[in-house]
């Protein structure tokens, strides 16, 4: 059954994200417990607000092979999966089921260029998809993600490709492992959000086989080591441009979702720490904000959206 949160609510934790309206800030980031649908709708169910899924191709890929995520110390993660999943014309079914927790389902998704974006967003559209999240910052597959985040013609490009092409709300989800972020924040000026940050990218060293310790050398850094680079983005882009901000890094406890909240950010991103402290983490943070909010003397979350700025 799912959890009711907002029996004994002292405040309003609803926001609006991306034009979505969520029952809380609280997102299953993409990556984890999301490529199947029965383990996103019991996310759902168990108390996030919404969920992104697993990031999704054209066509099925393997990833890499093992060792392909680290466990570090500090509550912090490495990880080169190489973007496995089961393919766009596989992932139907999930989406469908997903959705049976009538809450938003945000379909993510990769790709090569504009044009494969888009076919890949009309298809997540035609699944019934809430909407599709850009990933165009994946720190470790060539030829997608970060080498197309990089790029600020390439980022509009596909963004106004996937807008021309589809009805629902396009996030872009934007890497911090780029020297001209502003720039590349700016030409995502149609997005409906801008998503930061995913993982900084990283390695580790086994000393006793004198070898990387993943199979790909180098992988995504993310967890408590992050949060407070997604906090300046988030900041810094949402004071620049104005644009709809959703953060993402480092997020355990109600007080980092207030820091994001109040750097500027609509909602949150969590994933790292649902691997940690298992799915309860929604429901947790959930009744966490509703007493500090309650204790800061404002009726709404929302009230508290870029506090800082």
């Amino acid at each position: 059954m799912p959890i009711d949160l907002r029996a004994n609510s002292m405040t309003e934790l609803s926001v609006t994200a991306a034009g979505i309206r969520l029952e809380n800030p609280l997102i299953l980031a993409s990556g984890i417990l999301d490529e199947n649908g029965y383990t996103m709708k019991r996310v759902l169910e168990e108390g996030a607000g919404a969920v992104v899924t697993k990031s999704i191709g054209s066509v099925e890929r393997p990833g890499y092979s093992t060792p392909v995520v680290v466990d570090l110390p500090g509550g912090n993660l490495l990880n080169a999966v190489g973007l496995a999943n089961p393919g766009i014309g596989n992932f139907g079914e999930e989406i469908k089921i997903a959705l049976e927790a009538h809450k938003p389902v945000i379909g993510s998704i990769f790709g090569s260029g504009p044009d494969e974006y888009a076919a890949l967003a009309l298809s997540m559209q035609n699944y019934g998809a809430t909407a599709v999240e850009l990933n165009l910052s994946c720190p470790h597959v060539n030829g997608t993600g970060l080498e197309m985040g990089s790029d600020p013609e390439m980022v509009e490009a596909i963004i106004g490709a996937v807008k021309n092409r589809v009805r629902i709300p396009v996030l872009a989800k934007l890497s911090p492992n780029v020297s001209n972020m502003l720039e590349i924040a700016h030409s995502c000026s149609r997005a409906d959000s801008v998503v930061v940050i995913n993982t900084i990218k990283g390695m580790a060293i086994d000393i006793n086989a004198r070898k990387p310790v993943l199979s790909n050398v180098y992988g995504g850094l993310s967890g408590n080591a992050v949060k407070y680079v997604g906090l300046r983005y988030v900041y810094e882009i949402k004071k620049e441009t104005g644009f709809d901000v959703i953060g993402v890094g480092g997020i355990a406890t109600a007080a980092d979702v207030l820091e994001y909240i109040m750097a500027g950010a609509s909602a949150v991103q969590i994933g790292t720490a649902v691997g940690r402290y298992g799915r309860e983490i929604f429901s947790r943070i959930s009744r966490d904000l509703d007493v500090m909010v309650d204790q800061m003397k404002v009726e709404k979350l929302a009230d508290l959206k870029g506090a800082a700025l």
